[in-house]
C-alpha cells in the first residue's frame, strides 16, 4: 500500500491506496511530516482533494477500495449520492436503505467511513438539524458544511 500525508485547511491528512483504489483518507489529530514525494497511485486523489479545498471541485472521480462489511459499503455508497452543499439526516438515510429501524447501524457505518470527504459522511446531520457525531471533530464537520454551503457568510467590514 502506498501512503502519503498532505496538509489541508483542516489539518494533516493521510491517504492510503494502491492501483486497485483509495483505501483510506483520514484526518490526523497531530502534526505530521508532509510527504515530499506523492506516490503515482495517490497523485490524482491529492489533486482532487486540493481542488475541493480550493472550491474548484464538487465531486470526486476516483477508484475507491475501502475495507468494510457489505452493509457499511451500502451506506457509504448512499453517502456518495448526497449532493454537494446538501445534507441529509440519519433517519432519511435509514429510509433510503429501506429500514427506519436501522438508524443506529447506519450511524455506526457512517462513523466508520474510511474515506474522509470523498465519501461525504459530514453531510449527515441529526433530524433536528444538529451537527451530531463526527469522527474528525464537530468543528471540522461545521467547516466542511460551511465550505460547501451555497450561502456563504459575507463579511460586513
Amino acid at each position: 500500500m502506498d501512503t502519503c500525508v498532505i496538509k489541508s485547511p483542516l489539518g494533516f491528512t493521510e491517504i492510503i491506496g494502491d492501483d486497485i483504489g483509495i483505501v483510506s483518507v483520514s484526518i490526523l489529530n497531530s502534526e505530521e511530516t508532509v510527504s515530499k514525494n506523492i506516490p503515482e497511485t495517490l497523485q490524482d486523489c491529492v489533486l482532487q482533494l486540493n481542488e475541493y479545498f480550493e472550491g474548484k471541485r464538487k465531486e470526486f472521480n476516483l477508484k475507491l477500495n475501502p475495507n468494510g462489511t457489505d452493509f457499511q459499503k451500502s451506506v457509504w455508497k448512499l453517502l456518495q449520492q448526497i449532493p454537494y452543499g446538501k445534507s441529509i439526516s440519519y433517519l432519511e438515510l435509514s429510509k433510503q436503505l429501506g429500514d427506519v429501524k436501522a438508524i443506529r447501524a447506519v450511524a455506526n457505518a457512517n462513523g466508520k467511513n474510511p474515506l474522509w470527504i470523498i465519501v461525504p459522511c459530514h453531510r449527515v446531520i441529526g433530524t433536528d438539524g444538529s451537527l451530531t457525531g463526527y469522527a474528525g471533530g464537530l468543528h471540522r464537520k461545521q467547516w466542511l458544511l460551511e465550505h460547501e454551503s451555497p450561502n456563504k457568510q459575507q463579511s460586513l467590514f
